[in-house]
Order: structure tokens, then C-alpha cells, then sequence
């Protein structure tokens, strides 16, 4: 018994020691990459070496892989005709046309999670507005669109890819993603929750086209059985495509005055009203990032709310 407490009390120490180890590694390691940043800003080089990793750590050359599936989501839409796949394809009637995994999709169900990349951001915020617009929530009974002025809003206005002239007319009327009680809840609470850098308002206030598709996208995750900490996730990884240019000033903030680097960054928070919704964000990202001099190069083009 002597013996085995020994034992015990070496083997105590010993985790003690690899502990304190890691715990002193750890801080080792954020105080170097403190330093690091600190020796980038101060060349034009480094700064722009900043910029880069961001920009790769925020929309990845091999895209977002996405946990939710569209199964037969557009097949269902195109159905109830509340997408038309030849107005859709119109909208690429340009040199290289519509993306092959988009044109698929028009045609077949899939059960193959989004690959969400630089080339497919867009398409897929006009495949999933449809979704948010026009699938039943019992909740959306109580969306702030859900007023006389319904017709509107660039979601229903903007909407011309259906039979109707005007989504208004689809507004939360179809069963095309069918959720449980509990799936509805948890889809609403995060769409409460999140932001987007066109506006102000949640993705619960659907009123452009990419609140309409980020509420669309959570419907399904929820519908499919992801976590709150999943849907958040998702949401993150669906704006930072749609929304590039925020998003890696986002991701420079964090890297630069929180000494977070992005991949650490709790979704939750990222997707909240301080650093998602446009007057917070400007405040709290911008003014800061504008403090430092030729960190950003100049922007493409931003995202559009409508078609």
C-alpha cells in the first residue's frame, strides 16, 4: 500500500510538471506570435503578409465545407415554383455560365454536404433565399417582416426568380424543410442572435437576400440535426464567403489587437451584433483596423442584397 501510494504521488507530480510544462509552452508561443505580429505590422511586407493570411484564413482557396446537405430542397422549390431554374440560369449568362455543381443541383436532388467556394458563394445565396423566404416556421408568424409592408423589402421585392412578380407571395407559406418543435426553436434562436454587415438587423429580420439565405441555410442545419455551436459555425462559414472583405478585417482585428488568431475566435461572438451587425462592426472592427496604415489593399467589389 506504502509503495502504490508512492506511486500515485510521483505520478502526481510528474503530470503536475508536464502540465506546467504545456501551460509555460502555450504562453511561450502566444508571446512569440505576439512579437511576430508586432515585427509584421512595421514593414509593408509584413503588413501585407497580415492581410494574406487573413484573407486564407477567412475564405480558403478550398473553400468552406459545410456539415448541411440541400437534399431535394431545390427540387422542392422548383416544384412549387418558387424558383425557376431557367430565370436562375439566366443569371449566368456569361463567359464560363452557371457552376457545374450548381447546374446540378437545378436537376437533382443531393445529399452531399455544401463545399461552399470563391465561385458558388453567390449561386448559393440565391438557392437558399428561396428557402428562408418561403419555408413554414410557425415563428416567422412573428418576423419583423411580417407586417402591411411585407411586399417591400429587397427579400420580397427582390425576389423575381419565381412564377410571382413579387416573393411576397411565398412569404412563410410551404413545408419544404420539415422541423420538429425543438428544431424550430433552435433554428429561430440563432437566427436571433446573428448578423450580417449589410444591415443591422438578425438573420431573423430577413429583409435582403442574404438574411433571407443565412435563415434558409439554419433551417436546414437544424433540420438535420446540428448543434447550436454547429449552426453558429455554419453561419460564420456561409457570411465570410458572402461578406469576404468584413470578415478579414475581422479576422486582422482579432489577430492584431486581441492576439486571437482567427481559427480560435468563437463563432458565436464573431456572428453577435458587436462585431457582425454593420454600426457595431464600424465601431469596433473598422475604426481600429483604419489606425494602421496601408494594412488593406483596395477592395473588389461587395456583396449585393438582390438577385
Amino acid at each position: 500500500m506504502h509503495g502504490m501510494s508512492l506511486d500515485r504521488r510521483r505520478f502526481g507530480i510528474a503530470l503536475t510538471v508536464v502540465a506546467g510544462a504545456s501551460i509555460v509552452g502555450w504562453g511561450w508561443l502566444k508571446l512569440a506570435s505576439q512579437h511576430r505580429t508586432a515585427e509584421m505590422l512595421a514593414t509593408p511586407e509584413g503588413r501585407r503578409a497580415l492581410f494574406d493570411q487573413a484573407e486564407a484564413d477567412v475564405r480558403p482557396k478550398e473553400g468552406f465545407q459545410s456539415r448541411i446537405a440541400l437534399k431535394d430542397t431545390v427540387s422542392r422549390l422548383i416544384e412549387e415554383r418558387v424558383l425557376d431554374p431557367r430565370k436562375f440560369i439566366s443569371l449566368y449568362d456569361r463567359p464560363g455560365g452557371i457552376p457545374p455543381a450548381v447546374r446540378y443541383l437545378l436537376k437533382w436532388p443531393s445529399h452531399n454536404p455544401i463545399l461552399l467556394t470563391a465561385e458558388t458563394a453567390t449561386a448559393y445565396v440565391n438557392l437558399l433565399w428561396p428557402l428562408g423566404l418561403a419555408n413554414r416556421m410557425t415563428t416567422n408568424e412573428q418576423s419583423p417582416i411580417n407586417t402591411v409592408s411585407l411586399p417591400n423589402f429587397a427579400s420580397t421585392a427582390g425576389w423575381w426568380l419565381g412564377a410571382e412578380a413579387n416573393g411576397a407571395a411565398y412569404f412563410n407559406k410551404l413545408p419544404i424543410v420539415a422541423l420538429t418543435p425543438e428544431q424550430e426553436a433552435l433554428a429561430t434562436r440563432v437566427a436571433k442572435t446573428t448578423f450580417r454587415p449589410c444591415c443591422n438587423n438578425s438573420t431573423f429580420y430577413q429583409d435582403c437576400n442574404h438574411g433571407s439565405a443565412l435563415l434558409g441555410l439554419l433551417e436546414l442545419g437544424a433540420s438535420q440535426g446540428l448543434t447550436e455551436d454547429e449552426l453558429y459555425r455554419e453561419a460564420l462559414g456561409f457570411n465570410s464567403f458572402w461578406f469576404p472583405d468584413t470578415y478579414v478585417k475581422t479576422a486582422l482585428y482579432f489577430r492584431i489587437f486581441e492576439r486571437r488568431d482567427w481559427r480560435d475566435v468563437d463563432p458565436k461572438l464573431v456572428m453577435g451584433h458587436d462585431f457582425s451587425a454593420i454600426g457595431p462592426w464600424r465601431r469596433n472592427v473598422e475604426a481600429r483596423i483604419k489606425t494602421i496604415p496601408d494594412l488593406i489593399p483596395e477592395p473588389a467589389a461587395g456583396a449585393k442584397c438582390g438577385v
